[in-house]
């Protein structure tokens, strides 16, 4: 025991007054993985089926904040273990963090952020959102950044302000059923009722698409070089739609080309006007 003791008290470092010893070290080690191991413990009590009644969104936000809670009680007691006292810390680097604070206002934005998100639960893990144009779905929520998987699978990482401040499209607090729309233009003069028809055959023909009695084919407009449709339907398929619609888009051209409908091409016709008695006078 006095060989341990003599080990445990044994000097790393000693600058004036502060002294670094082994027993510093392995209470800073202890502290960590009581912390891990705490923590391991609560996730684990949060998946339990019969103890989470919340969904999956909200116990992920739950854990985040208790962990989040946990760290820093954990770096506190760590600094205390190696003497470094927190509340002198945090006194003597008060200028100084307003300093910071000034110059990282965007930061600190972003973590104000991800706490709201993590309060509020308007957006949760496995929500599908568009964030500048971009459909994401939303994979983890950070107390700074979100990271999400886009349709072309690629992953994005996005400042938690963005979400809060600017206009998202939340998908998933729609229904499960979404409406979406393909717009095309045939020929002048085509059959206007064959085109409605085949138009509704295409989409119901995928089988992504639900509630099939639903959908509907629209003639919406006179235009320039082309009659205009619409075709509407609903689909669960939120994250992937784009494929859906490039398969019926696909079935749509087919059936056009069975049925001899052009899909037109925008053209302008130019009358020349010869004036010949004005070309002779001028001769």
């Amino acid at each position: 025991m006095e060989t341990l003791r003599k080990f445990l008290e044994f000097e790393l470092i000693h600058v004036k007054d502060y002294t670094l010893t082994v027993l510093s070290i392995v209470s800073i080690l202890a502290i960590y993985f009581v912390t891990k191991f705490i923590l391991w413990l609560i996730k684990k009590t949060l998946n339990r089926d019969k103890l989470n009644k919340l969904d999956e969104g909200t116990t992920y936000a739950l854990f985040q904040l208790i962990k989040y809670i946990v760290w820093i009680i954990a770096l506190a007691l760590m600094l205390e273990t190696i003497g470094i006292k927190v509340t002198l810390l945090i006194a003597g680097s008060a200028a100084l963090l307003v300093g910071v604070g000034l110059g990282l206002q965007q930061t600190f934005n972003d973590i104000i952020s991800g706490i709201i998100l993590l309060f509020e639960h308007s957006v949760k893990v496995g929500d599908i959102l568009d964030v500048d144009g971009d459909v994401i779905i939303i994979q983890e929520i950070g107390l700074r950044t979100s990271k999400g998987l886009n349709r072309r699978d690629i992953v994005v990482l996005i400042p938690n302000s963005l979400i809060t401040t600017n206009k998202v499209i939340n998908w998933s607090n729609q229904s499960k059923k979404t409406l979406f729309k393909i717009k095309v233009g045939v020929a002048h003069g085509s059959d206007v009722d064959l085109v409605l028809k085949i138009l509704k055959e295409s989409a119901i023909e995928h089988p992504k698409v639900v509630n099939k009695k639903l959908t509907e084919g629209r003639f919406i407009d006179f235009g320039n070089s082309s009659l205009d449709f619409e075709l509407l339907f609903f689909s669960e398929n939120i994250f992937r739609i784009e494929r859906v619609k490039s398969d019926i888009r696909r079935n749509i051209n087919k059936k056009f080309i069975e049925n001899n409908i052009i899909i037109p091409f925008p053209q302008m016709d130019l009358h020349f006007k010869n004036d010949m008695k004005t070309i002779v006078k001028k001769e």
